[in-house]
Protein backbone atom coordinates (compact mmCIF):
# COMPACT_ATOMS: atom_id res chain seq x y z
CA UNK A 1 0.00 0.00 0.00
CA UNK A 2 1.48 3.37 -1.17
CA UNK A 3 2.40 5.62 1.81
CA UNK A 4 3.00 9.47 2.08
CA UNK A 5 6.01 11.26 3.13
CA UNK A 6 5.07 11.30 7.20
CA UNK A 7 4.90 7.11 6.56
CA UNK A 8 0.87 7.22 6.96
CA UNK A 9 -0.99 5.08 4.32
CA UNK A 10 -2.32 7.59 1.51
CA UNK A 11 -6.09 5.82 1.89
CA UNK A 12 -6.34 6.60 5.30
CA UNK A 13 -4.92 9.68 4.82
CA UNK A 14 -7.13 10.45 2.79
CA UNK A 15 -10.38 9.26 4.06
CA UNK A 16 -9.15 11.19 7.24
CA UNK A 17 -8.51 14.13 5.01
CA UNK A 18 -12.37 13.75 3.66
CA UNK A 19 -13.71 13.59 7.56
CA UNK A 20 -12.14 16.90 8.46
CA UNK A 21 -14.13 18.47 5.28
CA UNK A 22 -17.24 17.62 6.64
CA UNK A 23 -16.42 18.31 9.81
CA UNK A 24 -16.03 22.07 8.88
CA UNK A 25 -19.86 21.91 8.72
CA UNK A 26 -21.61 23.41 12.11
CA UNK A 27 -25.44 23.81 12.65
CA UNK A 28 -25.65 27.34 11.33
CA UNK A 29 -23.50 27.05 8.25
CA UNK A 30 -26.04 26.37 4.93
CA UNK A 31 -23.00 26.65 2.58
CA UNK A 32 -19.02 27.40 2.87
CA UNK A 33 -16.38 28.96 0.46
CA UNK A 34 -13.42 26.81 -0.56
CA UNK A 35 -10.88 28.87 1.51
CA UNK A 36 -13.07 28.91 4.28
CA UNK A 37 -13.48 24.88 4.39
CA UNK A 38 -9.38 25.08 4.42
CA UNK A 39 -8.71 27.11 6.85
CA UNK A 40 -11.12 24.94 8.75
CA UNK A 41 -9.68 21.71 7.89
CA UNK A 42 -6.23 23.29 8.30
CA UNK A 43 -5.36 21.76 4.84
CA UNK A 44 -3.49 23.21 2.30
CA UNK A 45 -6.25 24.99 -0.30
CA UNK A 46 -5.31 23.04 -3.33
CA UNK A 47 -5.39 19.88 -1.71
CA UNK A 48 -9.00 20.71 0.14
CA UNK A 49 -9.91 22.54 -3.60
CA UNK A 50 -9.16 19.00 -5.30
CA UNK A 51 -11.05 16.17 -2.47
CA UNK A 52 -14.00 19.07 -2.34
CA UNK A 53 -14.36 18.84 -6.17
CA UNK A 54 -14.25 14.83 -6.00
CA UNK A 55 -16.52 14.74 -3.46
CA UNK A 56 -18.96 17.23 -5.67
CA UNK A 57 -18.56 14.46 -8.73
CA UNK A 58 -19.64 11.70 -6.14
CA UNK A 59 -22.87 14.04 -5.05
CA UNK A 60 -21.66 14.54 -1.56
CA UNK A 61 -21.15 18.02 -1.93
CA UNK A 62 -22.90 20.40 -4.03
CA UNK A 63 -21.66 23.82 -5.30
CA UNK A 64 -23.90 26.49 -5.32
CA UNK A 65 -24.10 29.14 -7.93
CA UNK A 66 -21.90 32.16 -6.02
CA UNK A 67 -19.34 29.25 -5.70
CA UNK A 68 -19.59 28.29 -2.15
CA UNK A 69 -19.94 24.42 -1.48
CA UNK A 70 -22.95 22.93 0.88
CA UNK A 71 -23.87 18.98 2.06
CA UNK A 72 -24.58 17.09 -0.94
CA UNK A 73 -28.28 15.21 -0.98
CA UNK A 74 -26.28 12.08 -1.24
CA UNK A 75 -25.50 12.63 2.51
CA UNK A 76 -28.92 12.48 3.36
CA UNK A 77 -29.82 9.88 1.42
CA UNK A 78 -26.86 7.50 2.67
CA UNK A 79 -27.97 8.59 6.21
CA UNK A 80 -31.55 6.89 5.96
CA UNK A 81 -29.86 3.70 5.09
CA UNK A 82 -28.31 3.40 8.73
CA UNK A 83 -30.01 0.57 10.29
CA UNK A 84 -30.02 1.63 14.00
CA UNK A 85 -31.39 5.28 12.47
CA UNK A 86 -33.45 4.03 10.18
CA UNK A 87 -35.19 1.01 12.16
CA UNK A 88 -35.08 3.02 14.97
CA UNK A 89 -37.74 5.98 14.10
CA UNK A 90 -39.75 3.50 12.41
CA UNK A 91 -40.60 1.62 15.57
CA UNK A 92 -40.55 4.97 17.81
CA UNK A 93 -41.97 7.37 15.40
CA UNK A 94 -45.81 6.33 15.97
CA UNK A 95 -44.94 6.30 20.05
CA UNK A 96 -43.72 9.88 19.65
CA UNK A 97 -46.24 11.26 18.45
CA UNK A 98 -48.56 9.81 20.52
CA UNK A 99 -46.47 11.67 23.67
CA UNK A 100 -46.16 15.00 21.52
CA UNK A 101 -50.12 14.84 21.18
CA UNK A 102 -50.35 13.90 25.14
CA UNK A 103 -47.82 16.54 26.31
CA UNK A 104 -48.00 19.43 23.63
CA UNK A 105 -43.84 19.36 23.98
CA UNK A 106 -41.18 18.51 21.84
CA UNK A 107 -40.00 14.81 21.76
CA UNK A 108 -36.40 13.67 21.25
CA UNK A 109 -35.13 10.44 20.04
CA UNK A 110 -31.13 9.89 20.75
CA UNK A 111 -28.57 7.56 20.10
CA UNK A 112 -25.05 7.96 21.88
CA UNK A 113 -22.50 8.33 19.29
CA UNK A 114 -18.74 8.22 20.58
CA UNK A 115 -18.49 10.35 23.74
CA UNK A 116 -21.74 12.82 21.97
CA UNK A 117 -25.36 12.41 21.67
CA UNK A 118 -26.78 12.33 17.85
CA UNK A 119 -30.54 12.79 17.54
CA UNK A 120 -32.18 11.13 15.10
CA UNK A 121 -35.87 12.40 15.13
CA UNK A 122 -37.41 15.16 17.07
CA UNK A 123 -41.01 16.15 16.75
CA UNK A 124 -41.60 19.36 17.60
CA UNK A 125 -43.77 21.72 19.36
CA UNK A 126 -44.42 24.86 20.27
CA UNK A 127 -42.16 26.50 23.35
CA UNK A 128 -38.42 28.26 23.32
CA UNK A 129 -35.64 27.34 20.89
CA UNK A 130 -34.32 24.18 21.79
CA UNK A 131 -30.35 23.45 21.34
CA UNK A 132 -31.45 20.77 19.61
CA UNK A 133 -31.93 19.57 15.77
CA UNK A 134 -31.82 16.25 13.72
CA UNK A 135 -28.03 15.11 13.14
CA UNK A 136 -26.92 17.78 15.65
CA UNK A 137 -24.68 16.40 18.55
CA UNK A 138 -24.78 17.64 22.26
CA UNK A 139 -22.25 16.16 25.41
CA UNK A 140 -24.17 13.52 26.85
CA UNK A 141 -23.93 14.85 30.74
CA UNK A 142 -26.12 17.85 29.68
CA UNK A 143 -28.73 15.99 28.22
CA UNK A 144 -31.39 14.12 29.88
CA UNK A 145 -31.23 11.36 26.71
CA UNK A 146 -27.51 11.27 26.86
CA UNK A 147 -27.61 10.46 30.98
CA UNK A 148 -30.53 7.79 30.54
CA UNK A 149 -29.00 6.40 27.63
CA UNK A 150 -25.41 6.19 30.02
CA UNK A 151 -26.80 5.19 33.54
CA UNK A 152 -27.78 2.15 31.60
CA UNK A 153 -24.71 1.60 29.64
CA UNK A 154 -21.49 -0.41 30.02
CA UNK A 155 -19.24 0.86 32.71
CA UNK A 156 -16.79 0.79 29.94
CA UNK A 157 -18.41 3.74 28.30
CA UNK A 158 -19.32 5.29 30.73
CA UNK A 159 -15.24 5.31 32.27
CA UNK A 160 -14.00 6.36 28.88
CA UNK A 161 -16.38 9.45 28.59
CA UNK A 162 -14.92 10.34 32.09
CA UNK A 163 -11.62 9.86 31.14
CA UNK A 164 -12.27 13.01 29.05
CA UNK A 165 -13.19 16.41 30.60
CA UNK A 166 -16.80 16.77 30.79
CA UNK A 167 -17.89 19.96 28.67
CA UNK A 168 -20.47 22.32 30.56
CA UNK A 169 -23.39 23.96 28.42
CA UNK A 170 -24.46 25.88 31.26
CA UNK A 171 -23.92 26.62 34.75
CA UNK A 172 -25.94 23.78 36.14
CA UNK A 173 -24.37 21.21 33.84
CA UNK A 174 -22.83 18.57 35.41
CA UNK A 175 -18.80 18.03 35.19
CA UNK A 176 -17.62 16.76 38.36
CA UNK A 177 -16.64 12.71 37.53
CA UNK A 178 -17.62 11.61 41.24
CA UNK A 179 -20.70 14.09 41.08
CA UNK A 180 -21.76 12.67 37.74
CA UNK A 181 -21.27 9.08 38.50
CA UNK A 182 -23.61 9.83 41.65
CA UNK A 183 -26.19 11.22 39.03
CA UNK A 184 -26.49 8.03 37.26
CA UNK A 185 -26.77 5.75 39.91
CA UNK A 186 -29.78 7.81 41.04
CA UNK A 187 -31.31 7.22 37.49
CA UNK A 188 -30.61 3.97 37.38
CA UNK A 189 -32.20 3.61 40.50
CA UNK A 190 -35.46 5.96 39.45
CA UNK A 191 -35.77 4.65 35.96
CA UNK A 192 -35.88 8.61 33.81
CA UNK A 193 -33.11 11.14 34.25
CA UNK A 194 -33.70 15.17 34.30
CA UNK A 195 -32.16 18.04 32.41
CA UNK A 196 -32.66 21.05 34.68
CA UNK A 197 -31.47 23.88 31.84
CA UNK A 198 -28.20 21.74 31.87
CA UNK A 199 -28.27 21.73 28.21
CA UNK A 200 -29.97 25.00 28.11
CA UNK A 201 -31.06 27.89 30.11
CA UNK A 202 -34.88 28.24 29.97
CA UNK A 203 -35.46 24.48 28.92
CA UNK A 204 -36.40 21.14 31.27
CA UNK A 205 -36.69 17.67 30.02
CA UNK A 206 -37.22 14.34 31.46
CA UNK A 207 -35.71 11.18 29.48
CA UNK A 208 -35.91 7.55 29.80
CA UNK A 209 -33.63 4.50 27.74
CA UNK A 210 -34.98 2.21 25.55
CA UNK A 211 -33.35 -0.84 26.02
CA UNK A 212 -32.08 -4.04 23.87
CA UNK A 213 -31.53 -6.39 26.46
CA UNK A 214 -29.68 -5.59 29.58
CA UNK A 215 -27.71 -2.20 27.95
CA UNK A 216 -29.68 1.31 26.27
CA UNK A 217 -29.02 1.96 22.54
CA UNK A 218 -30.90 4.74 22.69
CA UNK A 219 -33.00 7.87 25.18
CA UNK A 220 -36.47 9.40 24.28
CA UNK A 221 -37.47 12.85 25.82
CA UNK A 222 -40.07 14.91 26.32
CA UNK A 223 -38.47 18.56 26.77
CA UNK A 224 -40.02 22.28 26.95
CA UNK A 225 -39.79 25.63 28.37
CA UNK A 226 -38.61 25.51 32.39
CA UNK A 227 -41.69 27.92 33.63
CA UNK A 228 -44.44 25.79 31.68
CA UNK A 229 -43.14 22.12 31.52
CA UNK A 230 -42.54 19.90 35.02
CA UNK A 231 -40.88 17.32 33.55
CA UNK A 232 -42.29 14.95 36.74
CA UNK A 233 -45.43 15.35 36.02
CA UNK A 234 -44.58 12.77 32.78
CA UNK A 235 -41.90 10.54 34.29
CA UNK A 236 -44.22 7.93 33.81
CA UNK A 237 -45.18 8.68 30.41
CA UNK A 238 -42.09 8.62 29.29
CA UNK A 239 -40.82 5.38 31.09
CA UNK A 240 -43.77 3.75 29.81
CA UNK A 241 -43.12 4.88 26.21
CA UNK A 242 -39.47 3.82 26.36
CA UNK A 243 -40.36 0.25 27.74
CA UNK A 244 -42.40 -0.31 24.72
CA UNK A 245 -40.32 0.83 21.79
CA UNK A 246 -37.82 -1.37 23.63
CA UNK A 247 -40.33 -4.44 23.67
CA UNK A 248 -40.44 -3.58 20.37
CA UNK A 249 -36.84 -3.52 19.24
CA UNK A 250 -36.25 -6.99 21.21
CA UNK A 251 -38.21 -8.67 18.10
CA UNK A 252 -35.73 -7.47 15.25
CA UNK A 253 -33.32 -10.16 14.75
CA UNK A 254 -29.59 -9.14 15.98
CA UNK A 255 -27.53 -8.76 12.80
CA UNK A 256 -30.43 -5.55 11.72
CA UNK A 257 -29.69 -4.07 14.86
CA UNK A 258 -26.60 -2.07 14.73
CA UNK A 259 -26.01 -0.85 17.99
CA UNK A 260 -23.98 -4.10 19.66
CA UNK A 261 -21.16 -2.08 20.81
CA UNK A 262 -22.86 -1.38 24.08
CA UNK A 263 -22.91 -5.14 25.30
CA UNK A 264 -18.90 -5.49 25.76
Amino acid sequence: MRKDEAGVDSNRSMTGRIGRIFDCFGPGDRSLSVREIARRSSLPPATASRIINDLIDEKLLTRTSDNRVTLGVRLFELGQLVPLHRTLREIALSYMEDLREASHQTVHLAILDGSEVLYVAILGARGPKLPSRVGGRMPPNCTGVGKAILAFSHSKIVDELLSQALVAKTSRSIVDPAAFKLELLKIKQRGVAFDHEESGVGVTCVAAPIMRGDYAVAGLSITGNTNKLNPELFESAVRTVARSISRSLAEIPTPTFARLDQQI
